[in-house]
């Protein structure tokens, strides 16, 4: 397959072809960002509850999370080249309406709708790479890619606050999703001229079921924690999450039966067999129970807290996602020579980056955007130390032939995580600000992100101790 790709690509045109595929991993890793920096203004102009504030958010993640399996195989049934198109448009069209919306319910059904695109597109960029760099180049093309990936939370705290301050033709918090329309529009049509029709690979099948009822049991687990607040967190609530409990186990004895049935499940069955494996999800889940949702609770102790501007708090993360890609950089040779306790030196960095938060928050009655930048650096650092490498430790055990599956439950593990810790620490910063302030609640908070961290951790020491002694 790959000499069939590199015949109709030559050198010099698939660095095109990177630029574009990249463009648009580019866009997408903004839009993560870009959108916390403008939920308070959102909230304030769409009347929204904290559970739709929230919901905007998580349901994004939880519609990425579901489908990225099968859209990694829609690429392998169609060729990346026609669903990369796809789910460009298409992520580029429900970015408009989500720019539209005249109601928060109505831009939470956008989200969901642009989160399920975005799971068409974003597998056919790895999956491009992949094929078209399999000489010497494939380490440059993919550092260019963990660069542009590393840059685009910067750029999006960045273009966010730039955006709201501005206020181009009175659009407000409209145009951080107005601004991918233009951009979606020329990296389709960049795609259309230069991207390369790709073989199909025979034999892969969809799991429609499966995708469906994983997305039914994380929204019945998870939506309870982001309508909690606004319901009193009434008894009704807990029994869906228990629901939610039994339709994810169910989800699991469906993927044996399809198995059974010679079709293709979601998820690859014999991974869940491997031990090790296994600790380096539960790491990989409890990492990311603490990554979105410290953005989400850091720009709104800022903007509801301490009142400061869109712009200024979107500057204040700038040091930090420097502070990111210049660890991610660090620790690839580092783990090379050091394997996983790299990363749980990571953790403690972390840590320390969010007590030296708390001590500011606590101590400093008013404390300056420039202050909280400075302070936010050593936890930027320490997550660039973790996230680059993890997800070559987590897979470090598996075989070959399994590493495509076992990067896809990867990659939806790590969603389902930042959507549930959206959801749960966000429902107790709400909490603590309606009962207190928002200064408590984010305090709170940042204790909830050390516990989550020395989880993870705890699971990677213990996935440490296992590599060793075997």
């Amino acid at each position: 397959m790959h000499q069939i790709v590199t015949r109709q690509v030559d050198s010099s045109r698939r660095w095109w072809v990177l630029a574009i595929v990249v463009a648009a991993q580019f866009m997408f890793g903004v839009d993560a960002f870009i959108v916390n920096v403008a939920i308070p203004t959102i909230a304030v102009e769409l009347r929204a509850t904290p559970a739709e504030i929230e919901s905007v958010v998580a349901i994004y993640l939880i519609a990425y999370a579901t489908l990225v399996v099968t859209g990694g195989r829609l690429g392998d049934i169609h060729g990346t080249r026609s669903v990369f198109l796809a789910g460009l448009l298409g992520f580029t069209l429900t970015s408009l309406w989500c720019g539209l919306a005249h109601s928060a319910a109505e831009l939470i059904i956008a989200r969901l709708a642009q989160g399920a695109t975005a799971a068409l597109m974003v597998p056919q960029v790895l999956a491009t790479l992949h094929l078209l760099f399999t000489d010497e180049s494939r380490s440059r093309a993919f550092a260019i890619y963990g660069i542009v990936l590393g840059l685009a939370g910067a750029a999006g705290f960045l273009l966010g606050g730039l955006l709201i301050t501005v206020d181009l033709a009175g659009t407000g918090w409209r145009s951080v999703f107005f601004v991918n329309v233009p951009s979606g529009l020329i990296i389709a049509l960049a795609a259309w001229r230069i991207m390369p029709s790709v073989p199909r690979r025979s034999g892969t099948r969809l799991d429609i079921k499966g995708s469906l009822v994983l997305f039914a049991g994380l929204l019945c687990l998870i939506g309870p924690l982001l309508f909690g607040h606004d319901v009193g967190w009434a008894p009704w609530l807990w029994a869906v999450m228990a629901a939610g409990g039994v339709v994810l186990a169910a989800f699991l004895k469906l993927e044996h039966a399809v198995a059974r049935a010679g079709g293709m499940p979601l998820i690859d069955l014999t991974l869940l067999a491997d031990a090790a494996f296994l600790r380096g999800l539960g790491a990989a889940f409890f990492f990311f129970l603490a990554n979105l949702s410290f953005y989400l609770v850091m720009t709104l102790f800022m903007q509801r807290g301490l009142h400061i501007p869109p712009l200024s708090a979107g500057l204040a993360f700038i040091p930090l996602a420097i502070a990111f890609v210049v660890a991610s950089r660090h620790s690839g040779a580092r783990t090379r020579h050091r394997g996983t306790k790299v990363l749980i030196e990571g953790c403690a960095v972390q840590i320390t980056g969010l007590a030296a938060l708390a001590l500011v928050a606590g101590f400093v009655d008013t404390p300056s955007p420039l202050l909280l930048a400075f302070t936010m650096i050593v936890f930027g650092y320490g997550q660039g130390l973790v996230m680059a490498p993890l997800s070559g430790a987590v897979l470090a055990t598996v075989k070959p032939v399994a590493a495509g599956s076992a990067s896809g439950i990867y990659g939806t593990t790590a969603q389902i995580g930042n959507a549930a810790g959206v959801a749960a620490i966000g429902a107790v910063f709400f909490a603590l600000e309606a009962l207190q302030s928002a200064r408590a609640g984010f305090l709170v908070s940042l204790v909830l992100f050390v516990t989550l961290i020395m989880i993870c951790a705890a699971f990677l020491s213990w996935l440490r101790r296992a590599s060793a002694s075997s």
